[in-house]
């Protein structure tokens, strides 16, 4: 399986260090804004082509998959132009950063029937999948979660420290991890969500705090708490609260509520989450099957963020 990279920065780079460990798929091009900066990503990986536009990769006719990692506002409208050229796609999360367009590339899945995959990591990491399989077998039901994404970004750096050409967002981006997760691990859908958030950087242009509280049919509560401004140890950290045990997971780490570690090492394939998204992709293709974290069944994640998008539009305009 022949895949194109778009987005060659710090994340794109992850996706690459992943898909190097997966039989039989080959690493086709390398798109990145900068050509100098695509050259040597594509070299470093071994692809043949490396360019500035996703067209070129498009253009490529024995590409068969593509993986974004671009600016989030460029989600959609080239998860859409992937599968418009036949493509498989997985784009990084979030998949729009509007309600509309999240739906827009739900239409346009549903219209191909190809494989639209959304990059909700947190489905795929080695802690996450222990507290899945614990729900599965009916050992542990959640009560509440209690989740932590903090960062210490008043510049507008990404994970490697170099300058960013876009902004990054709480709301659209980080909440979505924690917002898909909740429903995924209760089995339930949200039936009530507040926001608040605190001022807007004076550059950056965007909330660097903020607070949201969920709940779900089944009665289940979410709290959830994300900053920009926080000088400390940096991550998302998910409590969960059962009926049978706490969890705390960190990444790839997990521990009870009491910090006990617990090994997780034999979960999956890999310790790496992002690899084992990706291993999914490939195989969905592969096996001409819905993946796990489709398009579909993260996008009522999408639904409940615009509804919080709306609400704090809403208090903005409040005197």
């Amino acid at each position: 399986m022949r895949i194109a990279l778009v987005g060659a920065g710090a994340f794109g780079e992850k996706h690459l260090d992943g898909l190097k460990n997966i039989d039989g798929v080959e690493i086709a091009s390398v798109i990145s804004r900068r050509a100098d900066q695509a050259a040597e990503v594509a070299a470093k990986y071994g692809a043949p082509h490396s360019g500035t536009e996703l067209s070129e990769a498009l253009a490529l006719p024995d590409v068969d998959a593509v993986i974004l990692c671009t600016p989030t506002a460029m989600h959609a409208e080239q998860a859409i132009a992937c599968m418009d050229a036949g493509k498989h796609v997985q784009v990084e999360i979030p998949a729009a950063d509007t309600w509309a367009d999240a739906q827009a590339v739900m239409e346009k899945q549903k219209e191909t029937g190809l494989v639209c995959m959304v990059g909700h990591t947190r489905r795929f990491n080695p802690s996450h999948q222990y507290v899945k399989n614990k729900i599965d077998a009916g050992e542990l039901n959640i009560q509440a979660m209690d989740v932590e994404t903090y960062f210490f970004r008043r510049k507008n750096m990404n994970a490697k420290g170099q300058p960013r050409s876009w902004t990054d967002h709480l709301l659209w981006h980080h909440s979505a991890h924690t917002i898909d997760i909740f429903q995924y691990m209760t089995g339930s859908k949200v039936i009530a969500a507040n926001a608040l958030q605190g001022p807007k950087h004076p550059e950056l242009g965007i909330a660097m705090d903020m607070s949201i509280q969920m709940k779900t049919e089944a009665g289940q509560i979410l709290t959830l708490s994300l900053s920009f401004n926080n000088d400390g140890p940096l991550g998302t950290f998910f409590r969960y609260i059962g009926d049978t045990g706490t969890y705390i997971a960190r990444y790839d780490d997990l521990v009870t509520g009491r910090e006990e570690p617990i090994d997780v090492s034999n979960v999956d394939v890999s310790m790496n989450g992002i690899e084992l998204q990706d291993r999914e992709f490939v195989a969905a293709i592969k096996e001409g099957r819905e993946p796990n974290s489709s398009i579909a069944s993260v996008l009522d994640c999408y639904r409940v963020i615009g509804e919080l998008a709306a609400s704090l539009e809403a208090q903005d305009g409040w005197s």
